[in-house]
């Protein structure tokens, strides 16, 4: 039998305010890397109180990154500086691609309840695609497909492949997995990876066991390399999140909403916009 991956930390995040006044919880940021290497940071904001978010995240720039918005419950309404607009509700992703540049804003507005449950993932672009044209992959939860598979383990493909099921987010620079994998009680799930790629799971609900250890709603257990690694469903089912990527090994210059490789690039994209030439691809 071959080794299961080791765990090589395990998270359960800060609380912190964002955008306008947004309560969410960083489970990992700056002070992370190069732990996450490809990925930047990793945000829940899931809320049932909307004074807790309707504020929202107004007009910001991005550049560098990919941001990851994948919704539960509620919507999101968001625009941006090429006239881009539209609503991100629940079951959907929107896979942004920075790039370049662009300016654009985010607004939680919940659902019925008042509850606004969503994660924002930000992934980290190469050198050579930091200046690439932005764009967007808008994925409704129609277009998500879900796999059931006999021992009780149900995976919405997002990025990636479960058997012959591919995902629809394709051609990313990162070779990203992205799953919402839920596990019935008693029923251990084995996910084998590419080894040297960094993975990580966040659990969403319920509890279980990873390498004897337990977890639950919050935690995110990160792996050492290895060629797979399993989650035992325990006490009811767990839901969980499946994040993988292929690390970069690139220097990183982060301030805020911007991430490059060198000081000096920082400082030239931050200048572009104060002085109005931030954007590159109108």
């Amino acid at each position: 039998m071959e080794k299961s991956r080791p765990i090589k930390r395990i998270l359960k995040g800060t609380p912190v305010l964002e955008g306008a006044g947004v309560h969410l919880r960083r489970v990992f940021g700056n002070s992370e890397l190069p732990l996450f290497d490809p990925f930047l940071m990793f945000d829940d904001f899931r809320s049932d109180s909307p004074e807790k978010y309707v504020k929202g995240f107004p007009w910001h720039p991005h550049r560098g990154i990919e941001t990851i918005t994948y919704i539960l419950k509620g919507d999101v309404e968001h625009g941006d500086s090429m006239g881009n607009k539209g609503i991100i509700s629940a079951g959907d992703v929107q896979w942004m691609t920075a790039g370049s540049g662009i300016v654009h804003q985010e607004m939680p507005k919940g659902d019925a309840a008042g509850a606004m449950h969503g994660f924002q993932l930000w992934a980290n672009l190469p050198a050579g695609q930091k200046m690439m044209a932005p764009r967007y992959n808008d994925i409704t939860a129609e277009s998500i497909p879900e796999v059931a598979l006999a021992d009780g383990v149900r995976i919405k493909v997002i990025a990636g492949t479960v058997g012959k099921t591919q995902g629809p987010m394709k051609d990313i620079v990162i070779d990203p997995e992205f799953m919402d994998c839920t596990v019935s009680d008693g029923v251990t799930y084995v996910h084998r990876t590419e080894p040297d790629y960094t993975a990580f799971i966040y659990v969403t609900g319920g509890t279980g066991r990873v390498n004897g250890t337990h977890v639950d709603n919050g935690t995110l257990v990160l792996f050492d390399s290895g060629p797979s690694f399993s989650v035992t469903a325990a006490g009811g089912p767990v839901r969980f999140l499946i994040l993988t990527g292929k690390p970069l090994g690139e220097p990183i210059a982060w301030r805020g909403p911007i991430v490059m490789n060198t000081q000096a690039e920082l400082d030239a994209a931050f200048a572009e916009y104060r002085d109005g030439t931030f954007i590159k691809h109108p």
